[in-house]
Order: C-alpha cells, then structure tokens, then sequence
C-alpha cells in the first residue's frame, strides 16, 4: 500500500508526526511552560539558531499544534490546547486497545497453560 504524504495524513497521525522530534516536544514544553513566546525568546538557551527554531514551528503550525500572532514585528507562538487534548484524547484510546489486547493475551495464556 502507497504511504500517504503527511499533508494528507489524518488529523492524529500529523500530530503525533509533528511532536515526532525531540526538539519540537521541547519547543511545546516551553510554551506549555512559559506560555505564549517570541522565536527570540523560543531561541534563548536552546542551541539551535532562529531559522531551525522557525521550521519546527512551522510544521507544528500545519498539524495544528501551534499558533502564531503578529504583537509589532515579531510572530507570538502559543500551543493550541484542543490539539493537545486532542492528542491527549487519542492516547487514551490507544492506551485503552493496549489494555483490552493484553487481557486477552493473559486470558488466553491461562486457558492454555490450565
């Protein structure tokens, strides 16, 4: 089966995709935690430059992770919280098929071994 590109993924796929690298979980963090930020405020401490920064928001803002909003002439970002709970939502669900999977594995395991 062809893979489908991530701009016509479904919803939880590109979320999870965009939160896929360790430095745009910790660029969500940061927003989680310092609200919402500047890219110069965003880049403050973190090792990577202003452009590297920019292109991970920018692939959160198409999953729709992030927002930005002009505030003079510097792009605010802020996290978008119905996504995460969106994702929020998603991993319970996900969380939740696991637990119903491994009681039938337990379950089907003593049969056998009874």
């Amino acid at each position: 089966m062809p893979r489908r590109s991530s701009a016509h993924a479904p919803r939880p796929a590109r979320l999870f995709a965009a939160l896929g690298d360790e430095t745009r979980l910790r660029l969500v963090s940061r927003l989680c935690d310092g609200g919402p930020t500047s890219i110069s405020g965003l880049t403050e401490g973190f090792g990577i430059t202003r452009q590297a920064i920019t292109k991970h928001l920018n692939v959160m803002e198409k999953a729709g992770l992030v927002r930005k909003r002009r505030r003079g002439r510097e792009s605010v970002w802020r996290v978008s919280p119905r996504r995460l709970k969106d994702l929020r939502r998603h991993l319970e669900e996900i969380s939740t098929r696991w637990d119903e999977a491994l009681e039938r594995l337990r379950v089907l395991v003593e049969r056998r071994t009874s």
